[in-house]
C-alpha cells in the first residue's frame, strides 16, 4: 500500500487583482472603467503608485510610478489616498471565505495566500472549485482574483500571475520546459535583480539555463540560494501550506523615502537616528531581539544596495542598532545623494529566549551574578520554574508601535 504521504498535492495561489484599487471600486462604484490609482501624497516626492487599476495600466500608469508621471501619462487618472483599514476589512473576508473550505490556508501578504485543497477535490474538481472560489469572491465581495493550481507552491504562484485579470491557470511540472525555461531568469518567481545580475555574470540567462546549471557550480557562487533557485526552476518545491506562519516575525525594519537628495553626513545619521529609533520601539512592543543588522540605501539614480552584520549576541537597544547602522553606512556609503534609507532587524528571536554569551569583555559581571543565580535556582527548584526569572516578561503590546509595516500588519487579523 502506498505512503499517504506520496499523494501528489493540489495547491491553490490566490492572487487579487490590483487589490487596493479594485477595493476602492467595489466600496465606489462610480470609479469602475475609470482610470484610477492609490498614491502617496502627490505634493511630495515620495508620492508614488501604490497601485493601479487595469484601467490605468492601459494607459502606460504602472506601479512605483511617480505621480507626477503618471498623471503626464493619464491625465484623466483619478488619484486616491490609501485607505488601509478599508484594505484590512476585505482582506479579512477574503481569507474568511477560503477558510470555509479548509483550515489550511496561509496568507502571504494582504491580497494573496495559499490553500492546500489535496483532500478536497481530485482531477478536474480542482478547476471547478478555483471556479467556485473566484466566483464567491467576486460576487460576495466585488472583487477580482486569479488562481494558480499545482501540485507545489512555487508552480502555484508562477501559475497565477500567467493570466489576469479573472484567470484560473493550471500548471504542472512536466510543462516547466516549453512555458518557463526559454524566459529569462528575470521572470521566475523569487529572482529579483540582484540575483538576475549574478546569475547573468554566471552565463545563466533564461530560467531553462538555471535549470540545467550545475548544482555545485551554483552552490559554489550562489551559496544554498543558488541550489533552491535550481529545484524551483525544475519545478521543485516541498513547502508545505502552513497556516501558522502567520505568527513568525522574521525581522522588523523601517524605511523612509526623502522628500529631498540627501548629501551631508549630518543628514544621514540623524535620519537612521530616528529609524533605529522606530525599530527599536517594534522590537520592544512584540518582546523581540534580533541577532542581524540591515541597512538599505537608495540612491537618486534608484540603485538599491543593502550591507549587513550577523551578531551572535541578540540586540534590541536603540543604542546597539545605531551604532551598528552607522557603522555600516560608513562602511559603504560614498556620498551619492540618498534618496532612501531603511534599517531592519532580523534573525528575530522571543527576547526571554535570549541568552548572553560569556566573553572575555562580561564575564566579570557574570561572576558578580553568580551567588544571585544560585539563590534563583534554588528558588525555581523549590517551587517551580516561572517564580522568577531574568529580566522582565511583559506582554506584547497591541498598539501601533508593534507594527513592522502594513503588508505584515494584516496578519494580526488572522491570528485566533
Amino acid at each position: 500500500m502506498a505512503e499517504r504521504k506520496q499523494k501528489g498535492r493540489i495547491i491553490f495561489h490566490i492572487d487579487m487583482n490590483c487589490f487596493y484599487a479594485s477595493v476602492e471600486q467595489a466600496h465606489d462604484p462610480t470609479l469602475k472603467g475609470k482610470a484610477i490609482a492609490i498614491a502617496g501624497n502627490p505634493k511630495e516626492r515620495r508620492g508614488i503608485l501604490v497601485t493601479c487599476s487595469y484601467e490605468a495600466r492601459a494607459k502606460g500608469v504602472y506601479t512605483t510610478m511617480a505621480v507626477w508621471e503618471a498623471k503626464r501619462k493619464c491625465p484623466e487618472l483619478i488619484l486616491l489616498p490609501p485607505n488601509f483599514e478599508r484594505y484590512r476589512i476585505a482582506s479579512k473576508a477574503i481569507f474568511d471565505i477560503l477558510r470555509t473550505y479548509t483550515e489550511l490556508v496561509e496568507p502571504v501578504s494582504i491580497d494573496e495566500g495559499y490553500i492546500d485543497v489535496t483532500e478536497l477535490v481530485k482531477g478536474r474538481e480542482a478547476i471547478e472549485l478555483a471556479e467556485t472560489i473566484q466566483k464567491r469572491i467576486l460576487n460576495e465581495l466585488d472583487l477580482p482574483s486569479s488562481i494558480g493550481i499545482a501540485p507545489n507552491k512555487f508552480l502555484a504562484k508562477t501559475a497565477s500571475d500567467m493570466k489576469k485579470p479573472m484567470g484560473i491557470t493550471v500548471l504542472r511540472k512536466r510543462e516547466l520546459p516549453n512555458i518557463l525555461w526559454s524566459l529569462p531568469v528575470i521572470e521566475m518567481h523569487g529572482v529579483g535583480e540582484s540575483t538576475a545580475k549574478k546569475l547573468n555574470e554566471l552565463k545563466i540567462n533564461t530560467i531553462g539555463d538555471l535549470a540545467q546549471a550545475s548544482e555545485a557550480f551554483l552552490k559554489s557562487n550562489l551559496g544554498k540560494n543558488g541550489a533552491r533557485l535550481k529545484d524551483r526552476a525544475n519545478g521543485i518545491d516541498n513547502r508545505e501550506v502552513d497556516p501558522n506562519s502567520i505568527y513568525d516575525t522574521k525581522s522588523v525594519g523601517n524605511s523612509t523615502t526623502l522628500p529631498i537628495d540627501l548629501v551631508e553626513w549630518d543628514e544621514v545619521r540623524k535620519t537612521i537616528d530616528g529609524l533605529c529609533e522606530r525599530v527599536a520601539k517594534r522590537l520592544s512592543a512584540k518582546n523581540l531581539a534580533g541577532h542581524t543588522v540591515s541597512i538599505q540605501i537608495r540612491d537618486a539614480d534608484w540603485h538599491n544596495s543593502s550591507r549587513s552584520k550577523t551578531f551572535s549576541n541578540a540586540i534590541y537597544k536603540k543604542s546597539d542598532i545605531l551604532e551598528i547602522a552607522l557603522d555600516l553606512t560608513k562602511k559603504h556609503w560614498h556620498g551619492e545623494p540618498v534618496r532612501l534609507l531603511g534599517v531592519t532587524v532580523s534573525n528575530v528571536i522571543d527576547r526571554k529566549e535570549t541568552a548572553e554569551q560569556l566573553s572575555i569583555f562580561n564575564y566579570e559581571q557574570h561572576a558578580k551574578e553568580e551567588p544571585i543565580i544560585q539563590v534563583v535556582e534554588q528558588l525555581q527548584k523549590k517551587f517551580g520554574k516561572e517564580i522568577i526569572s531574568k529580566g522582565m516578561k511583559e506582554k506584547k503590546k497591541p498598539n501601533y508601535e508593534s507594527q513592522t509595516s502594513f503588508s505584515k500588519d494584516f496578519l494580526e487579523d488572522h491570528k485566533d
